[in-house]
């Protein structure tokens, strides 16, 4: 920390840092780019990175997980936060109209693959014992099967089964593996269900309403995911236009508790693996998203762009693939997230289940689909959010890298090379990063786990 500190180009180190927005993992870049006149190929500009702290470009990773980089999740949240909002109140190209627009709040849960320990609250607050049982007993591996401890919110057994070998973990990943197919169809059986209600053809619908979603996934403990969507009803394109009187609240909500005990998905029988039918869990929520009241636009836009920046960390899993060299009894993971890594890592193996190409997904224990997805006429995207950002940062700062330029990129022939060098920083750089900054210290380490 010292030497960096002290180095003549701190003050142009000090200066990237910031720009990055105190990136934990920034990614280093080596080359440099030409901008030439199309007509006459002359020189306008000319960048190099051997101006550079050490001749390399350091620029945000732009993760979107916590775990990696505080402070690009934190970006990635606020852009969520906005595009979610956006959807529920107008802006951002929303018009403001889109308030009177039916809207609820679903959360579409797993369902169970074995008794875990949980948290349970009762309707005075009181914490009520995990799993009793009045005659008690033991399962076939000799195990109690009933647990009566009132469990705090950090105790390190929430989301463990209370008898490891009792709990179904191939039929857990397939069912994590399965879930992106699950929602497809859960959306497809919404629209038809709605049709239906209006005495319209599925084809029809899109006519006279549109159903528009925000979605986020979110690991349990117990290592499944479950979601939590935004559905509005609008009119034909988008919100635009209002939806037909007759597409209500209650229609919606008939038409997604329709949908979610609906659909199904079959996987194959493989070798000792049975086919299985995975369908949506019995615990189904559906709420209106009102202007005020116990569900507000701000509460779910906060709570679903929470969670969009983590991943199976909640688990005591890995944030990053498995290697081919790793070890798994040496990988720091918690027992019962070994036992899912293991079973995608078997699964993966058998033909049948190629497609779901389990092992290479088996730090996110199956599951591979994107965490935050919404339909296309919801609101805005992530990259327009990113694009006026940058818009915004280049009217207000002199563009650090190649100072401000008296042309557009796009009015001109643009000449670049590239080359990656790596990625990080030294415990020293995180340290100076932080104080530059204010952003929170980045983790050290590459294999992470909670516990």
């Amino acid at each position: 920390m010292a030497m960096r500190f002290n180095r003549p180009d701190f003050g142009r180190w000090a200066a990237r840092a910031r720009a990055t927005g105190g990136c934990a993992q920034p990614v280093h870049l080596r080359g440099r780019v030409e901008y030439r006149d199309p007509l006459t190929g002359a020189v306008l500009h000319r960048y190099s990175t051997a101006r550079e702290p050490g001749g390399v470009l350091r620029v945000a990773c732009k993760t979107r997980r916590a775990s990696r980089c505080p402070a690009c999740a934190e970006t990635y949240r606020a852009d969520t936060y906005q595009l979610i909002r956006a959807g529920l109140v107008g802006g951002k190209g929303v018009p403001a109209t889109v308030t009177t627009h039916p809207a609820a709040f679903v959360t579409l849960t797993a369902p169970s693959f074995g008794p875990v320990h949980s948290r349970r609250e009762t309707a005075g607050g009181t914490v009520a014992p995990c799993h009793p049982r009045r005659d008690g007993g033991t399962c076939e591996h000799g195990r109690p099967v009933s647990c009566t401890v009132r469990h705090s919110a950090d105790d390190g057994r929430l989301g463990q089964p209370i008898c490891p070998n009792c709990f179904d973990y191939c039929g857990a990943v397939l069912w994590n593996a399965s879930a992106p197919e699950l929602w497809r169809r859960f959306t497809l059986a919404v629209r038809r269900h709605l049709a239906r209600s209006a005495g319209l053809r599925a084809r029809e619908l899109r006519e006279v309403l549109t159903v528009s979603f925000a979605k986020v996934a979110e690991y349990q403990r117990r290592g499944l995911v479950h979601f939590h969507a935004v559905i509005r009803l609008d009119g034909p394109g988008g919100p635009d236009a209002s939806p037909p009187t007759w597409a209500t609240l209650d229609q919606l909500k008939d038409a997604v508790e329709h949908a979610a005990g609906a659909v199904k998905v079959t996987t194959p029988a493989a070798a000792d693996v049975p086919a299985k039918t995975h369908r949506w869990g019995a615990q189904i929520d559906v709420r209106p998203i009102t202007a005020s009241g116990d569900l507000t636009d701000n509460a779910v836009a906060g709570y679903i762009a929470k969670y969009a920046t983590k991943a199976a960390e909640c688990v005591g899993t890995l944030d990053r693939r498995i290697r081919a060299t790793d070890d798994l009894a040496d990988l720091p993971v918690s027992p019962h997230a070994r036992r899912l890594i293991a079973a995608c890592l078997h699964l993966g193996a058998l033909e049948a289940f190629a497609g779901l190409r389990l092992a290479e997904w088996a730090h996110m224990l199956g599951f591979r689909g994107h965490f935050s997805t919404k339909s296309r006429h919801y609101s805005t995207t992530l990259g327009e959010l990113r694009a006026d950002r940058i818009e915004h940062n280049q009217r207000q700062h002199d563009h650090i890298t190649t100072g401000r330029l008296p042309f557009e990129d796009d009015q001109v022939l643009v000449i670049a090379h590239w080359r990656y060098l790596g990625q990080g920083m030294t415990p020293g750089e995180a340290l100076l990063t932080a104080a530059l900054t204010g952003k929170p210290l980045p983790p050290l380490s590459t294999d992470r786990a909670t516990a």
